[in-house]
């Protein structure tokens, strides 16, 4: 049977959206030390040097001197040890479309070098904005051995290439397509129209995001945002595997976590053997790069086949918006009917197929894509499971959330690096086309409950030009969405700079849920590590004027734990209800970032528009800093804190 895409409403909590004042957030803030990244990720910044930039920027001083202190902003905010180099143009000589030279090679960050090298600028030339990217793609470390990062070309620039050739607009979309890890970001300074234009095609075609400064300060702001997301990409983890493109050349894949990529309209095959008494959950996760295009139906279907035609689930995950993509998940389980008679219940080969479909317009470059396949074994002989559990109950929307002073908290990159919550109130900051991860321990019997409060932004007064999305979706331990289809909870809400909020949460964990016909109930039935995503979407970025958006979560894990899945179990006093981490009865892995699997979608929605139209689509909602006791009464005053 197959699963239809979720769809939910959008709800507008009129009651929260006060406007109110706060101080800034601090956007030089320096982030923590970190050894540089094993998986290849990097990022070079070309600055436009060409003889405009010597101009006023409109405050008394100079737009080079703007880009001077933006990049020391950057410099600051980046954490230690990440690879990043500088590429100038137009630096050297009055005439010339070979300009172009290497002012700081990519290197474990040295932020004293990187000022410098910056501060010994001086515009003079043209701008060969085409040879400069391509000399910039040099310039970035292949990834070794085949690991999965992201590498980034972030353009600053405040005219276009006077140059003949070659085409700046083409050469991205080149560099764009030679691999699945790089992006080409563009930040116009002062720019419009052909300019803006040409900026805005090569950041299309290079598979990044155009950011446009009008003045010095939007300048930092949008540079600092660009430099952090490339820094906080989606940390990848699975052995290489290589789908086919029919069953029959499919490689056999066991029970784990795996790596590959895959093409617009592709399907991907892979060959797995089943027994006729398990549960096997399978799921598959593309990341584009944030912000890239995506198609209001683009979407990513995974299904289970068997013998030459014959399929025994499906599921179908759609952005279902056009705002920028986010991480997009679609996973199927093969459930041994009670029976034991359903034409999927027999021992043998079986296929997990991926599909990505794509609409005319939509990034045409290979998506990274992660693929988990996990074996849930039957109880044991005798052992009786409890009642399934398909109602929300205390747990819906009237629920009873922690009302404590917040604790900072950094969310993670996706799955595999999600934050640990205990319940109680949390807070964090996200950009604009973001997705943070969190997991929260959840036992037999319990249920998880929480809210997202998304900041106000305080320069915004009353209703801003432009509407962006807040998002949040929960998954199980094995990475299937739920509560976005159920008419009790929405996972997305219009975001306008002012406060808004939304909720979300799960029925009761119960092993006997895997038999109910409800997608978001049969997935809830087993303990383990359930995720917490949240989004905010790619137009955040021309509504707010602090670099990130304050977020509050309210976390809830409601009920008391059970010893176990069977009928009659006793209370637990284990560590889980206080939501420390614990391996299941069965001994399999929660969802920790190991091998657990399951299905997961997120739905970014962007503007008032795309959300009525994505409600009527039946949409899959897809989609830093310590711990550390904070006294705010009042978290959601101002956009960052």
């Amino acid at each position: 049977m197959a699963h239809r895409p979720r769809r939910g409403a959008v709800a507008l909590l009129g009651g929260l959206l006060l406007a109110l004042t706060a101080a800034p957030f601090p956007a030089t803030a320096a982030a923590p030390a970190a050894a540089p990244p094993a998986d290849g990720s990097a990022m070079v910044m070309v600055l436009d040097s060409s003889g405009s930039m010597a101009g006023d920027d409109g405050s008394g001083s100079t737009r080079i001197a703007a880009a001077r202190k933006a990049v020391g902003t950057v410099a600051d905010a980046l954490p230690a040890g990440y690879p990043v180099g500088l590429r100038v143009y137009g630096a050297d000589k009055p005439k010339g479309c070979d300009d172009t030279r290497l002012a700081q090679p990519v290197a474990p960050l040295d932020r004293a070098g990187l000022k410098r090298a910056v501060a010994g600028v001086r515009p003079k030339g043209d701008t060969p904005i085409g040879l400069s990217l391509r000399k910039a793609a040099e310039d970035l470390p292949a990834p070794a051995g085949g690991a999965t990062g992201k590498r980034t070309i972030l353009l600053i620039s405040d005219g276009e290439d006077n140059c003949q050739a070659p085409p700046p607009c083409k050469v991205a979309a080149q560099l764009a397509a030679s691999g699945v890890d790089l992006r080409i970001d563009a930040i116009g300074f002062q720019v419009a129209g052909k300019a803006r234009t040409q900026l805005e095609c090569l950041a299309k075609a290079g598979n990044g995001r155009y950011y446009d400064a009008p003045d010095a300060a939007s300048l930092a702001r949008q540079l600092q945002r660009a430099g952090q997301l490339s820094v906080d990409g989606y940390r990848f983890k699975g052995r290489r595997i290589h789908g086919a493109a029919a069953g029959g050349g499919a490689p056999s894949m066991g029970p784990g976590q795996y790596l590959d990529s895959i093409g617009p309209n592709e399907e991907r095959y892979y060959a797995v053997g089943l027994d006729a008494v398990s549960t096997a959950d399978f799921s598959a996760t593309v990341v584009p790069q944030p912000g890239a295009t995506v198609g209001l139906l683009d979407t990513l279907r995974t299904r289970i086949a068997y013998g030459t035609d014959g399929t025994c689930e499906s599921d179908t995950g759609m952005f279902g918006q056009t705002e920028g993509a986010t991480p997009l998940t679609s996973s199927v389980s093969r459930v041994p009917s009670q029976s034991g008679y359903g034409s999927c219940d027999k021992a043998g080969r079986y296929w997990l197929v991926v599909e990505r479909r794509a609409a005319k317009g939509s990034d045409a470059t290979r998506w990274p894509m992660e693929l988990t396949f996990h074996v849930e074994h039957p109880l044991k002989k005798g052992v009786t499971p409890a009642q399934s559990e398909p109602e929300y109950g205390a747990g819906g929307k009237a629920a009873t959330l922690p009302t404590t002073a917040p604790r900072d908290t950094t969310g993670g990159t996706g799955f595999n690096d999600a934050r640990a919550l205990r319940p109680g109130v949390w807070r964090d900051k996200v950009l604009p086309a973001q997705t943070l991860w969190y997991k929260v321990r959840v036992g037999w019997g319990q249920q998880l409950r929480y809210d997202v409060e998304f900041a106000n932004e305080p320069t915004v007064k009353g209703h801003s030009a432009t509407t962006s999305y807040g998002g949040t979706q929960v998954y199980t331990p094995f990475r299937t969405p739920v509560g976005s289809g159920t008419g009790v909870f929405d996972p997305h809400v219009p975001y306008d700079g002012r406060l808004t909020s939304l909720s979300m949460g799960t029925v009761p964990v119960a092993w006997t849920n895997r038999y109910e016909a409800h997608p978001d109930v049969l997935p809830v039935h087993d303990r383990g590590d359930f995720y917490i995503a949240v989004t905010l979407g790619a137009k955040a970025s021309e509504i707010a004027q602090h670099p990130r958006i304050g977020v509050v979560l309210r976390v809830a894990v409601l009920g008391k734990e059970k010893s176990g899945p069977e009928a009659g179990a006793a209370t637990s006093t284990s560590a889980i209800a206080a939501g420390e981490s614990g391996p299941s009865p069965d001994g399999a892995q929660g969802g920790s970032g190991g091998w657990s699997t399951g299905r997961v979608v997120a739905l970014a929605v962007g503007g008032v528009g795309v959300l009525l139209l994505a409600g009527l689509v039946l949409a899959y909602v897809r989609a830093r800093r310590k711990p550390a006791a904070q006294g705010n009464a009042d978290p959601m005053r101002g956009g960052s804190w």
